[in-house]
């Protein structure tokens, strides 16, 4: 495939957020492709206003997005010892639309935080929260990107060369998954 779909999700919803600037740099590693990124500033997932008014037009956007992508991207801060709130909810949601979008796509995790652990429990968790979604999570190689917020130069890249190089490594491990 030339040009794949490429979807980041960015369980940090803060416009500079460390866990954004990696996935622009996981987008530029990964190579040609469309690059979106998906929205989950969405609503609380409430079982009530579900069946009062049905899926937001957010949230069943966001599904599409993933269904239509040819690999999904997600990077999780570190709150609390899991994934973000944003992050979960999301999840929670699109797994209420219906065409399960996530079934047999190519996912890669990662995470980036401020702790010396770079959000390694976080990815943990959310590997568990994908299961039952039955994506095609690439095993590793793991990115917990330590100390986060220090890790990018001026342009956005990541300053190391063990980083950039497992970065590196686990997106073409992921494109290479587009063509199983």
């Amino acid at each position: 495939m030339s040009n794949p779909v490429l979807l980041t999700l960015s369980g940090s919803l803060r416009a500079g957020a460390s866990n954004r600037l990696l996935l622009k740099e996981a987008a530029r590693l990964f190579g040609p492709c469309t690059h979106v990124e998906g929205d989950l500033n969405l609503p609380l997932y409430n079982g009530d206003d579900e069946d009062r008014i049905g899926v937001p037009a957010a949230v069943q956007a966001l599904a599409d997005q993933i269904a239509a992508a040819d690999a999904v991207a997600i990077s999780t801060p570190e709150y609390n010892k899991g994934p973000s709130g944003a992050l979960k909810n999301a999840l929670d949601w699109v797994s209420r639309t219906d065409g399960a979008p996530w079934a047999d796509k190519p996912v890669a995790v990662m995470s980036a935080a401020a702790g010396r652990a770079g959000g390694e429990r976080a990815q943990m968790v959310l590997r568990g929260f994908m299961v039952p979604f039955q994506p095609r999570l690439i095993s590793g190689p793991e990115l917990h990107l330590a100390n986060s917020s220090n890790e990018f130069d001026d342009q956005g890249q990541l300053k190391s060369d063990l980083y950039r190089n497992t970065l590196e490594t686990l997106m073409q491990k992921l494109r290479a998954e587009i063509g199983r």
